[in-house]
């Protein structure tokens, strides 16, 4: 009887399993992921960091450490007066001496190249700038296109300004077409508009460095008014409105080396003398060598006494 018992208690007595799971961390873990992303963050920073250092100037990289120097040795602790005191690169310096001159619509400008002329030939040095300022005039013209697209009063008279490269520098040309004509006939009062796409030039290059050449062309038409005022004349007056525009739309007096009548002598269609497109104001941004030709043109070529007495 004890041992039926004892067999019963046995029964009852209930069942324990224990089942151990184990985990393999191998592979299957998320969190060297986030390392990795902050590494490749910091790559990236140290990265763009060392492009910016690249490619600052001299004057922007003086400017950045008197910028975080300590109190007691920097002139200025706030950067402010400095080129990151809140002055716009290209605005209110010297735009021929920057070396980095800006077109007003934040476009992109050539990289600023020191070359010193000890190590590269002065035909090597020519091709270089020539180079540089191919690149700017490119710039320029994509910047005008763009301007006089993007205004609705402007862009129906997109047709009307003609942007070339000469050799003479970039010619800007604001021609009259047919039935649209830039200034009243024989006068020299331009029309609003006329006014608001010199305006629109005088915004995208006033900080180019190059100097800038006006003038006024006529067709082939005889005009002359009981006092003599003609074709001479009428040009002449018309450059030198387009001069007072310009000047108005932000063009610095010393910037403007030319202002010219032409009459006809130049026409833009030759063939056709009478076409209203021979009517126009041409304005050009002289190329450095071509300028140097305008002045020996004007003033002849001086010798060093001949110089000193002109200073």
């Amino acid at each position: 009887m004890a041992d039926k018992k004892k067999e019963n208690k046995a029964v009852e007595r209930p069942i324990i399993i224990k089942r151990v799971k184990k985990y393999s961390h191998g592979g299957h873990s998320g969190v060297w992921k986030i390392a990795y992303a902050d590494f490749m963050t910091a790559m990236m920073a140290f990265f763009l960091l060392m492009w910016l250092l690249a490619t600052a100037t001299d004057e922007q990289l003086a400017g950045l450490a008197e910028y975080f120097a300590p109190a007691s040795v920097s002139k200025s602790t706030s950067g402010a007066g400095g080129i990151l005191g809140g002055k716009v690169i290209g605005e209110g310096s010297n735009p021929s001496n920057s070396g980095t001159p800006s077109v007003t619509l934040a476009l992109p400008t050539p990289n600023n190249e020191i070359i010193s002329s000890d190590e590269i030939s002065e035909e090597e040095l020519e091709r270089l700038n020539y180079e540089r300022e191919q690149q700017m005039f490119e710039e320029t013209k994509k910047a005008l296109e763009a301007e006089i697209a993007k205004d609705p009063d402007l862009s129906e008279l997109a047709k009307q300004l003609i942007i070339d490269n000469t050799p003479e520098g970039l010619r800007i040309q604001v021609a009259d077409s047919e039935g649209i004509a830039m200034f009243p006939l024989g006068s020299s009062e331009m029309f609003p508009y006329t006014q608001k796409i010199i305006h629109m030039i005088a915004r995208v290059i006033k900080n180019m460095p190059q100097k800038i050449s006006i003038s006024g062309h006529t067709d082939s038409r005889p005009y002359v008014d009981p006092n003599g005022y003609g074709n001479w004349e009428l040009s002449a007056d018309r450059s030198l409105a387009s001069r007072r525009e310009l000047l108005s739309g932000g063009i610095k007096e010393n910037q403007i080396s030319r202002v010219v009548g032409q009459a006809d002598t130049e026409l833009f269609i030759k063939d056709k003398p009478f076409d209203p497109s021979n009517r126009r104001i041409s304005i050009i941004l002289l190329r450095n060598h071509h300028l140097n030709e305008i002045y020996k043109k004007d003033f002849g070529s001086l010798d060093s006494d001949q110089k000193d007495k002109k200073k």
